[in-house]
């Protein structure tokens, strides 16, 4: 595994990048101009539908480079209190905001500055008033322990070099019988080298992903319960095809490889009710 330093520096480089393009008015980069939603890179295409779309500054909607939508699985609740890690140009927290309401809170934590800029003016755009964001790693969420009721995330987790560290922090600030929703990719199978050694994958949530069994015994040893891990989309040999084409991949035995290996999935979890301590629970 790369080391975290480098991870960190590579996806700070690449996301900033692409709050810049997005602010520019050029797109995520991903295809052109055209906005995440429609995109040829096929993890972070179609994620959202028409009404999601409508209802978010278009800035919000280019800056997605998720792969999943985790605010539509997550049956946010008016009054919660929601965190996104890796909350990326807000769009997710923006469509938590509405979801919990005036009485809830949604925040966003992003270590990119120029990410964090950009939430903030698509958070002025929208008008919402119950949204926050933050900057911080979310290795090291800067908020009190038992102080959220949901987290979510969106194929955020993967890029991260200490992913124990991640959800050890995620089971700290949840509240007692909070709950853990996020999307994120998840692979089956043995994977290339060449795949597991790239810094531009890891930017794409692939080189970095666990195996369905690595993530839930992570979540476990956390201190979560209740875990399962829902598939949402399996990415076959031609998108496998298209997203290397993207990162430069020209061995085209690759892309066959990967074939099915790599899949988005819903992973669920929640923290005990019996909790009294960030750590009470921990393996």
């Amino acid at each position: 595994m790369a080391a975290t330093t480098e991870v960190k520096d590579v996806i700070r480089e690449k996301y900033g990048q692409a709050a810049q393009r997005v602010r520019a008015g050029k797109g995520n980069g991903c295809c052109g101009s055209r906005s995440a939603i429609e995109c040829c890179d096929p993890i972070t295409s179609n994620l959202y539908n028409a009404a999601e779309a409508g209802d978010v500054p278009e800035a919000a909607l280019q800056a997605s480079l998720g792969c999943g939508n985790p605010t539509a699985l997550a049956e946010l609740k008016p009054g919660e209190t929601v965190l996104d890690l890796g909350s990326g140009g807000g769009i997710d927290v923006l469509l938590s905001a509405q979801r919990v309401g005036p009485t809830g809170k949604a925040y966003g934590l992003d270590m990119t500055d120029e990410m964090v800029t950009l939430a903030e003016e698509n958070r002025a755009k929208s008008g919402l008033t119950n949204v926050e964001f933050l900057r911080g790693e979310i290795e090291h969420i800067p908020l009190p322990d038992n102080s959220v009721d949901v987290i979510i995330s969106n194929c955020v987790i993967n890029l991260s070099g200490d992913k124990d560290q991640v959800l050890k922090e995620a089971f700290r600030v949840l509240r007692p019988g909070g709950r853990f929703a996020v999307s994120d990719v998840v692979v089956r199978g043995n994977v290339p080298a060449a795949i597991r050694r790239s810094m531009e994958l890891w930017v794409g949530c692939v080189a970095g992903a666990l195996s369905e069994r690595e993530y839930t015994d992570k979540l476990a040893h956390a201190g979560f319960q209740d875990i399962g891990v829902e598939i949402t989309r399996v990415y076959d040999a031609d998108d496998a095809r298209a997203f290397l084409a993207s990162e430069d991949f020209g061995d085209d035995s690759l892309a066959r490889d990967v074939d099915g290996k790599f899949v988005s999935a819903f992973v669920r979890a929640s923290k005990p009710r019996s909790c009294c301590a960030p750590s009470c629970c921990a393996s």
